[in-house]
């Protein structure tokens, strides 16, 4: 197979790496917006580098990785449907609902698979939650609490552009929490607060949030959000059953530190961010594209599902925002 790739900052040069070391790819192109780092990327790995990222629909391609900014999403996933390519970017799918919307019309009547990167879903951890509440051994469902505690904020200037605390970060806990317990979410209550750098409020944003939900089998689950967990990157998630529990991101490396008397210490050391946590379910995600792209298995998370985890974090805002309740169906459109 021969792949492109479009975007060549961290998380693009990771998946080059990784496309690069599957013995079923043959080549990888790799291009973004500034070509001296397409090519630095593609030197470093000994793959092919294009003279920017409309030329990678002239590279003959058999499957396009999107890992570009947000506002190039889009535009690429249409023209990537519109050339017969297969497609995966990462999340989102545009920057608004709106715009999600759009392209989601734009790609309805095509045959060509869009898998949106939602790597959750390729952990091992969650996998197993998801079997085990399948499986019925948890009995129902009484709560379900998901953490995203990143070490440190992101530049200001990201911020400015990230659309917010739930949209950047939480979709992910939005997305993974409809996906292992099979529900929809129906109301939520957002509460956020900044105690961190002022770039968070002068770009209308928080850099710390708790919501409380409600699923629509009368489940509860909690989400809890910072930017500022010093004691590394945290993410975890547990279902909470009349029979069991299933946690997920309770290891060796979890930044957890327990003060009760006697307690062993986890030998850590903390995972330092998300490409160190999730590394291998990047590659299985990537791995699973493979099989998508060669029309062996469908898309195992679409745009629909991007679009439902903007959703939430859209009644989220909304909630922040008015200090209220706000279900769901008050934001679809």
């Amino acid at each position: 197979m021969r792949l492109g790739l479009a975007g060549a900052g961290r998380i693009g040069a990771a998946h080059a790496e990784t496309l690069a070391g599957f013995d079923e790819v043959t080549s990888v192109v790799v291009a973004d917006v500034d070509p001296a780092r397409a090519q630095a990327v593609a030197a470093n790995l000994g793959v092919e580098a294009a003279e920017g990222i409309d030329a990678l629909f002239q590279a003959g391609l058999d499957g396009l990785v999107i890992a570009a900014a947000t506002d190039a999403h889009p535009e690429l996933i249409i023209q990537a449907v519109d050339a017969r390519v297969p497609v995966f970017c990462e999340k989102p799918v545009a920057a608004d609902i709106p715009g999600t919307l759009a392209v989601i019309d734009r790609i309805a009547d095509s045959d060509v698979p869009v898998q949106i990167g939602f790597q959750r879903r390729f952990d091992a951890g969650y996998q197993a939650a998801r079997a085990a509440v399948e499986s019925g051994k948890l009995g129902w469902l009484h709560s379900v609490r998901a953490t995203t505690l990143d070490p440190a904020p992101p530049p200001a200037a990201y911020i400015a552009h990230s659309g917010g605390l739930f949209r950047d970060c939480g979709v992910h806990d939005f997305d993974i929490l409809r996906w292992v317990t099979g529900r929809e979410v129906e109301e939520v209550f957002a509460v956020g607060r900044n105690k961190g750098e002022q770039f968070f409020a002068d770009a209308g944003d928080v850099d710390t949030a708790a919501v409380a939900m409600t699923l629509d089998d009368g489940t509860l689950a909690t989400v809890s959000l910072t930017r500022y967990n010093g004691a590394g990157y945290d993410v975890r998630f547990e279902a909470l059953g009349s029979l069991g529990n299933a946690v997920v991101g309770l290891d060796d490396q979890a930044p957890l530190r327990s003060v009760e008397p006697g307690f062993t210490p986890l030998p850590g050391p903390a995972y330092p961010g998300f490409m160190e946590r999730f590394r291998p379910a990047y590659a299985a995600e990537l791995r699973t594209f493979l099989d998508v792209a060669a029309g062996r298995t469908p898309s195992p998370a679409g745009a629909a599902d991007a679009l439902e985890a903007f959703y939430i974090a859209e009644a989220c805002e909304v909630s922040r925002r008015e200090n209220r309740p706000v279900r769901v169906a008050e934001v679809r459109r």
